[in-house]
């Protein structure tokens, strides 16, 4: 009789159990072919770099995708039993379906199954209790081996001896079993009952879904200002996060940049719209093709790629965009992180909101046109820019911000930071209040200093929080309405100088 020997913490035995299991009747996975989907629930930026490393925490990854692979397989005529190894522990088994190409007809499916409880050393322990075992121990330069019967294999190893004494184990270097047990795997599988009017080998096609992968776009900005000029390169790269349990070798990869609601019908996957694709890559290195699917946005890579289990891959979306025109805009907004929104009434208390912030924000932004290098649907993803530095020509970090989904022709802004010799003061000067006439009216001074050896140019932004019904009755400088509760002060202020804004505002209800 043969002996199985194993370390307790041997992952590796999983490889010597697959030669046990029922025989597998299909050709080697390795020449499926496969096309995989993938859909993204992630916000950009939000997930932990531990997350994208192997060993961390297994399926934290917030997406999901639609695999299919081509696959030939040997039938015999009636009833016919596969088992479908290469799947992804985080598989939806309710999605999965199976066709045969060969004969559609006459091939079904009678039963289904997805198994998926995996070897472990635990498991292969608690199948041999009340089973003869040998565990051995190191003891110096030798090693001891107890025989006896398995009692218990948590916390250690408990024996029954052929004495009927018992022994104890917490420590030991392996255990020897007489033969390996049934009813476990090595890999989560498929079992397919298949019933087929023609024999001899079938070529089907496998799909389903997916959880623990997804997509989004990294963009990598530099930001050049000579001559009082803004122009912006623009580079992008898909990152995939894989922790599906499984890899894809050799894959037709597509990704669909929307939000799309999982709880209705997917889109038919073959059924694209009129609109004709945008290469977004030179054909020499086929990149990724863009075209408008259903209301969503879909990009296939022109070339077959693997996506390794527990990695992160990134492929450059489209070629970097040169050139493109920008705007630095420094906006101070003195009541910054005050409140979300109006009360149920009008705010009276006249110390409500006087906490001055004194940052200025500084934001880029930049129009997605044609006629701007760009023009391109540009999904959710982190924006990073960076600036050269012409002393020693290195690119430096200046900040980051993430994006949501931008249709082309639309405009982009990004918020890099708080700008360091540019600082804001803004001061209530005097309240007044009738209670009975129903109105407040309140006087604002705010001051913008520029410490820069340059004159600058800031936006002084002012929300009138007090009530919904309000006008500025007078004022030192203008103002434009942006909408029913923000005003902008465009004002101008040369170097080492201040400007100064008041202006009175009245409430009523």
């Amino acid at each position: 009789m043969s002996k199985l020997s194993f370390h307790p913490k041997l992952s590796s035995i999983a490889a010597a159990i697959a030669t046990a299991i029922l025989p597998i009747t299909f050709a080697s996975v390795a020449a499926a072919q496969t096309s995989i989907t993938i859909y993204s629930s992630a916000r950009p930026g939000t997930l932990s770099p531990s997350t994208f490393r192997s060993g961390g925490e297994y399926g934290a990854v917030p997406g999901y995708a639609v695999v299919r692979q081509t696959q030939s397989f040997d039938l015999a005529r009636g009833r016919s039993v596969i088992r479908f190894s290469d799947v992804p522990a985080l598989i939806d088994p309710t999605t999965v379906s199976f066709e045969s190409l060969t004969d559609t007809t006459g091939t079904r499916v009678v039963e289904q199954n997805f198994e998926f409880d995996l070897t472990s050393t635990r498991k292969l322990l608690e199948k041999y209790l009340d089973r003869e075992v040998t565990v051995e121990q190191v003891r110096g330069q030798s090693t001891e081996s107890v025989t006896g019967t398995l009692l218990s294999a948590r916390d250690g190893i408990v024996l029954r001896l052929a004495d009927g004494s018992l022994r104890t184990l917490a420590n030991y270097s392996g255990v020897r079993l007489a033969s390996l047990p049934g009813g476990l795997i090595s890999k989560p599988t498929l079992v397919w009952d298949i019933a087929a009017e023609r024999a001899g080998t079938h070529k089907a096609r496998v799909g389903y879904q997916t959880q623990g992968i997804t997509w989004w776009t990294d963009y990598n900005l530099t930001l050049n200002e000579d001559g009082g000029s803004c122009k912006l390169d623009v580079g992008a790269w898909v990152t995939v996060v894989n922790q599906t349990g499984a890899g894809f070798t050799d894959a037709k990869l597509k990704l669909v940049a929307g939000d799309v609601q999982r709880a209705q019908p997917q889109p038919a996957a073959d059924m694209a719209m009129a609109s004709a694709p945008r290469v977004m890559a030179k054909a020499e290195v086929a990149g990724f093709e863009e075209k408008a699917f259903f209301e969503y946005h879909l990009y296939t890579l022109g070339r077959p790629t693997t996506i390794a289990n527990n990695s992160t891959k990134q492929i450059e979306l489209f070629p970097a965009a040169r050139g493109a025109q920008c705007e630095k805009t420094l906006v101070y907004a003195g009541q910054a992180g005050m409140f979300g929104g109006y009360f149920g009434g009008p705010m009276t208390d006249r110390n409500f909101g006087n906490q001055s912030n004194k940052k200025v924000d500084v934001f880029l932004r930049f129009r997605n046109r044609d006629n701007n290098q760009l023009g391109i649907p540009l999904p959710a993803g982190k924006v990073r820019v960076s600036k050269l530095d012409t002393a020693d020509q290195s690119l430096e970090f200046i900040g980051e911000d993430i994006i949501d989904h931008t249709p082309k022709n639309e405009t982009i802004q990004i918020r890099l930071g708080s700008a360091f010799d540019v600082v804001g003061e803004r001061t209530q000067v005097d309240y007044r209040m009738d209670s009975k006439a129903r109105w407040i009216e309140e006087d604002i001074e705010i001051k913008v200093r520029n410490q820069k050896d340059v004159p600058t140019t800031v936006i002084v932004k002012e929300t009138p929080y007090r009530w919904s019904n309000w006008t500025i009755k007078s004022k030192s400088a203008d103002f434009e309405k942006i909408d029913a509760r923000t005003v902008h002060f465009p004002v101008k202020i040369a170097k080492g100088a201040e400007a100064i804004i008041r202006y009175t505002v009245r409430y009523t209800w």
